[in-house]
């Protein structure tokens, strides 16, 4: 084994030794132009803008302006829900209270209102599939915002890392260039 070979093994071997050889080179690397411009270009390249920043703060802005409008939106749309269905329950009640009335003073006619119920139960079965479709449309709305939320978390999670990667570089450009 060469001596280069067992000098490699013992700064692989001793973090300390190898730390210490680092800040002994690292002068001589950054004193010399071409070496400190290769050691600038590597870090700026992983470096992120005030303008890339901005871009991504912007986006942020915008995805959660239309998240708060489609969250009213569906608020609405479930508050009419809410109403368009409680108005539905009270004309039925009224509307079985009245047939239950009729049949009582009909009992001749029993066949006919019972005919006039199974259609009006065919009436709430085709309203309550309407209301399962609307709720299904909020389900995918939902899910979407789901997405919309899970795509902030990971753009924040990039500015957050971009931000630590600009902190670094200029501290480091701040330790080894006074």
């Amino acid at each position: 084994m060469s001596l280069a070979e067992k000098l490699v093994e013992e700064l692989e071997a001793d973090e300390k030794t190898r730390k210490r050889l680092a800040k002994l080179l690292l002068p001589e690397a950054v004193s010399e132009p071409d070496a400190r411009l290769a050691i600038i270009n590597a870090v700026l390249r992983d470096v992120a803008t005030k303008s890339d920043v901005a871009k991504v703060m912007e986006e942020i802005e915008k995805v959660r302006a239309a998240t708060k409008e489609d969250i009213a939106g569906l608020r609405e749309e479930i508050e009419k829900i809410r109403t368009a269905t409680k108005e539905d329950i009270e004309t039925f009640r009224k509307e079985m209270y009245t047939q239950i009335s009729e049949l009582r003073e009909r009992v001749s006619k029993l066949e006919g209102a019972f005919t006039q119920l199974v259609e009006r139960i065919g009436d709430l079965d085709k309203r309550i599939d309407a209301l399962d479709k609307r709720i299904d449309a909020l389900d995918r709305r939902i899910d979407l915002l789901d997405k919309r939320i899970d795509y902030v978390t990971k753009v924040s999670w990039a500015l957050t890392l971009s931000v630590l990667a600009t902190l670094v570089a200029q501290v480091l450009m701040r330790v080894f260039m006074p």
